[in-house]
């Protein structure tokens, strides 16, 4: 099966076929991990970089009293940090919202591999910096959008995200987010996020059932959302996919 890692490190640095063995060389073999279960914990030692190869997974911070926080979202292809092993403990967790097909790479590997490979390493801080970005825009939502235009933005971002690697058909994209989760992700109550996907429906311009998301009307929908597709850094082939 190809590389979904290779393949997003490519949207960065044009991979050889010599990287893209060095990348497989040293992923360690992959395991599936349960939905709703922790891929690591929150003050466990990070010592491996984690790999979303498959389904998804999510960055979260939790209370004492239940309540969390979803921060980032982790798609196929997508490394868990990849400079995260040079810290002592983790603080956040990372866990699976669907079934997810993990791979791993070890610190040491990873250290030795960006050494002799500049191409990769280039490729791995470039990767760090469009997350990073993500992250930034995500600050923005919270901040600056309304509940309606954050989960617009949510929507428009995922189905871009996803049609860069290949997981859409046309305007529909899995979507297997529940309500709570939704939620989580967008600093608002399941109530308040049941009502705001009541309202996007009835502006025509998504449908979501069975855990399936149809956006109607692209062009309407990120216009709602204050949505501009530079901050995901795709490639040109990519943006035209997500339109």
């Amino acid at each position: 099966m190809p590389n979904p890692l290779a393949h997003k490190l490519n949207r960065y640095v044009r991979l050889s076929e010599d990287d893209r063995m060095c990348l497989a060389d040293i992923m360690s073999p992959s395991r599936m991990v349960a939905a709703r279960t922790d891929i690591i914990h929150e003050g466990e030692d990070p010592r491996a970089i984690n790999v979303i190869l498959d389904g998804w997974a999510c960055r979260y911070r939790q209370f004492a009293n239940g309540r969390r926080q979803i921060v980032s979202l982790l798609l196929p292809g997508d490394p868990c940090d990849p400079h995260v092993f040079l810290l002592d403990a983790m603080d956040h967790a990372i866990g699976a919202i669907t079934p997810v097909l993990l791979g791993q790479i070890s610190g040491t590997a990873m250290q030795d591999l960006t050494a002799r490979n500049p191409r990769l390493d280039l490729a791995f801080h470039r990767e760090a910096l469009a997350t990073a970005a993500i992250q930034r825009e995500w600050t923005v939502s919270l901040g600056s959008r309304t509940g309606i235009e954050r989960l617009a933005h949510l929507f428009c971002e995922l189905h871009a995200r996803l049609a860069a690697i290949g997981l859409t058909d046309g305007n529909t994209c899995a979507m297997p987010m529940t309500q709570n989760d939704l939620g989580d992700a967008m600093g608002q109550t399941s109530v308040h996020i049941n009502r705001t996907l009541q309202e996007l429906r009835g502006m025509g311009l998504i449908t979501l059932r069975s855990r399936r998301l149809t956006i109607h009307d692209p062009v309407a929908l990120a216009r709602l959302a204050h949505f501009d597709i530079a901050y995901l850094h795709l490639t040109e082939t990519e943006r035209a996919a997500a339109r």
